[in-house]
């Protein structure tokens, strides 16, 4: 599951970001937590990872990101604005320069027509900056979905360093 490439992608991820003076914050939702721990395998990683917020539920995502549960009503926690407003909670419940954030369906159950199995979205919130989105969908099954949304959350954090 966690490859020695993606282990060498997450170190010159937090090198980058050592550089660069940012902290991070993650807010996960259908990783559960994998890209935090996909950075926190690193030794050394606690001067780059500021926490990480798991909120696999609609009532986490609420209560710890302060994101609204009208709003997770009217769009599915599996939405471009869930995921904005999940970063941003990540930020603002934090002490990280920047957060991501992601929201999706890993499988293999739980997708429909609009929200197929491996739609992924993506929040990316930075001090100072807007807020990002971005919509993916991820083939395979219900670990390639979720290693694929480590990987593409490394390369949006990394864009907005």
């Amino acid at each position: 599951m966690i490859t020695a490439a993606l282990l060498e992608e997450a170190a010159a991820l937090l090198n980058a970001c050592r550089a660069a003076g940012v902290k991070l914050a993650t807010a996960e939702s259908c990783t559960g937590g994998l890209i935090a721990g996909v950075l926190t395998a690193i030794a050394g990683a606690s001067d780059v990872v500021e926490r990480g917020f798991v909120t696999y539920s609609n009532e986490a995502k609420a209560e710890l990101l302060g994101v609204s549960m009208e709003l997770i009503r009217a769009e599915g926690s599996v939405s471009e604005p869930v995921a904005q407003r999940m970063a941003e909670g990540a930020l603002q419940h934090s002490r990280a320069d920047l957060a991501i954030s992601v929201t999706g369906v890993a499988g293999p159950g739980g997708g429909s027509v609009e929200k197929p199995v491996g739609l992924v979205w993506f929040g990316v919130a930075r001090s100072g900056r807007p807020t990002i989105s971005e919509r993916q969908v991820f083939p395979g099954d219900r670990t390639a979905i979720r290693i694929a949304a480590v990987e593409r959350a490394f390369a949006l954090i990394r864009a907005r360093l």
